[in-house]
């Protein structure tokens, strides 16, 4: 049997931050970190879902440690509230997964000005990440995980025109989006590396799971009943790269199957472009201008 929830380490006295964790994915995954003892926070957009998934995990899970943080990836000035609000609350992180995302909605722009799927998929988790990274550093077995997907072989920054002013085209701007997730992870990897920290940057994809990301997709519905896994199954690779004492960092964990759709969660291989140092440090130099945001590890 291949690796699964019951693999995941002991987590108590852990303080972990899953965003996007109302539904699919991240909410299966917070569910399972908070059975093993974590100190779980929902940071979802949406106040009264993200209380309803809270009352779901406490109902399941007596005891657990589970709360609620308000957080619109879609908006900067949220990102930075969020950020000082748990800061001032807790000053204790292990461990971030970026995990919130949309996936090729009609075009719009962030709060900032961005396109949606780069705003939120992106450029909101490194401003998040920037503002708390100091928090991970200083854990034991700090890890900021960030869930891309497999439409980063499909994707190209195009910093000529990262914001589709030019003319909008739904799946090449999420897969954009999703390898700038690939290309940040590795290049904070490096980064952490060479400024000696213990910290470990990874990223995982679900596969194709049935989740909430398909609904602005005509036929989303019909392709979950005959392809997707499960949204547990969709949570694992997330879970192994946040848990997994054997997941180093730069390490990129997805399921075994064909064509990585489904299956048991393990170490994957992204493409070539995603390990270009050139693009990434050009694409981390661009977030920084474009969030405002000084990213030091």
């Amino acid at each position: 049997m291949g690796w699964n929830a019951k693999n995941v380490p002991d987590q108590s006295g852990k303080h972990i931050i899953v965003t996007g964790s109302n539904s699919g994915i991240g909410f299966e995954a917070a569910k399972v970190l908070a059975s093993k003892g974590a100190h779980v926070t929902l940071a979802c957009r949406n106040a009264d879902k993200a209380k309803e998934a809270q009352t779901k995990i406490k109902k399941t899970h007596k005891g657990a440690k589970v709360e609620t943080g308000s957080l619109d990836l879609a908006s900067l000035k949220s990102v930075a509230a969020f950020a000082a609000a748990y800061r001032k609350k807790h000053g204790k992180l292990d461990i971030l997964i970026n995990n919130a995302g949309v996936m090729v909605p009609p075009y719009d722009k962030t709060e900032d000005g961005f396109e949606l799927q780069i705003g939120c998929n992106h450029l909101g988790h490194f401003a998040l990440t920037a503002q708390l990274i100091d928090l991970v550093n200083a854990a034991p077995e700090g890890r900021v995980v960030s869930v891309a997907s497999q439409a980063h072989r499909a994707g190209k920054i195009n910093f000529d025109d990262l914001h589709w002013e030019k003319g909008y085209q739904q799946w090449p701007a999420y897969g954009q989006s999703k390898l700038a997730n690939l290309l940040f992870t590795y290049e904070l990897d490096r980064n952490l590396k060479e400024a000696g920290h213990g910290t470990r940057a990874v990223a995982a994809h679900p596969g194709y799971s049935s989740t909430n990301l398909q609904r602005t997709m005509t036929a989303g519905t019909i392709a979950n009943a005959i392809f997707a896994q499960s949204q547990k199954a969709g949570a694992l690779p997330t879970l192994r790269a946040a848990t997994d004492p054997d997941a180093e960092s730069g390490s990129y964990w997805g399921p075994n199957g064909i064509m990585e759709m489904r299956g048991s969660p393990v170490k994957v291989k992204s493409n070539r472009r995603s390990h270009d140092k050139r693009v990434a440090r050009r694409l981390w130099d661009t977030s920084q201008e474009l969030t405002g945001q000084t990213f030091t590890v």
